[in-house]
């Protein structure tokens, strides 16, 4: 059995649209089938399904609200959910899949270097926190496991940087976005295809970077991605630093990650525009994106 955590997500979705295009079958969960903050909930479930392998794609993802109100549940999902999703994979024998993030590290990367899978861990925000201590949940608990991180997600089932500029760019002749925030956008389906990659072709266990990919050289900034959203609008950007949109949670100022242990795997990454066009031509099909065939675990 594959059980999908969050299967009602963004990215939850994409992997269940996934293995329904490869006619895979599967057991999704979101919140209201299976409280993964409930230890003793999340053992049930495991004992009697025994999945052999889990795409975690369940977490708290409000950035802002981590700070303060959101604090003790981003610490419920991300921590003891994630430990305790991990522990009940290893006592079934499972393989964990684990979706974390660039914010586990902190800002001090100079612009123009990347970031390597050991680099050290210094997050600088509660949501970075968290998903730095379900890493060591997991690599506590004696699963098996694949940590991918990953950044500015964007894909075609749930609310994110494209829609929203997109939304904007219909009211506003004009949109300011910040230019000083370095890294690479990922498409949930080139995120969802990784995750699947690493068990199909059973790579080694352990963390790996995916974002897409960018042109030797290239410098990715917020202002570059919107740019390329609204190429084909009226819409004008203008670039603008960050003290112009202060947030509660302090963002990374250099995410950009190495892809170099990713594509030694052989997993092609396509580029980010690549990936963005291709998501683009999808549209916005988040009306529709509980019509997977696979089963939603009541």
């Amino acid at each position: 059995m594959i059980l999908i955590t969050g299967g009602n997500g963004q990215l939850g979705t994409e992997v269940r649209r996934l293995l329904d295009e490869r006619n895979i079958t599967y057991t999704a969960t979101d919140a209201t089938e299976l409280d993964i903050t409930d230890k003793a909930a999340v053992d049930s479930f495991f004992d009697a399904n025994k999945p052999e392998l889990v795409y975690h794609c369940a977490a708290y993802t409000a950035v802002d609200k981590a700070e303060d109100e959101g604090k003790a549940l981003n610490e419920l999902i991300n921590v003891d959910g994630t430990k305790n999703i991990a522990e009940a994979a290893a006592r079934v024998g499972a393989t964990l899949v684990y979706i974390s993030t660039d914010y586990v590290f902190g800002g001090t990367l100079p612009i123009g270097e990347e970031w390597l899978e050991d680099a050290p861990k210094n997050p600088e925000s509660e949501y970075g926190r968290t998903k730095h201590l379900g890493e060591e949940a997991v690599k506590d608990s004696g699963v098996n496991y694949f940590i991918i991180r990953t950044a500015w997600v964007f894909g075609n089932y749930g609310a994110n940087f494209v829609f929203t500029m997109q939304n904007l760019a219909k009211s506003h002749p004009t949109l300011t976005v910040v230019n000083d925030q370095h890294g690479r956008p990922t498409w949930t389906r080139t995120l969802a295809e990784f995750m699947t990659y690493l068990v199909d072709s059973k790579q080694a266990y352990g963390f790996y970077h995916l974002t897409n990919d960018a042109a030797p050289g290239e410098d990715v900034t917020w202002y570059d991605f919107a740019k390329e959203i609204l190429k084909d609008t009226d819409t004008e950007v203008k670039p603008v630093d960050s003290s112009q949109f202060p947030a509660k949670a302090k963002r990374p100022f250099n995410s950009t990650m190495s892809l170099a242990k990713t594509k030694a795997t052989g997993f092609e990454i396509p580029s980010w525009q690549d990936a963005l066009a291709s998501m683009m031509a999808k549209g916005d099909l988040r009306e529709n994106k509980d019509a997977a065939k696979g089963e939603i675990k009541k």
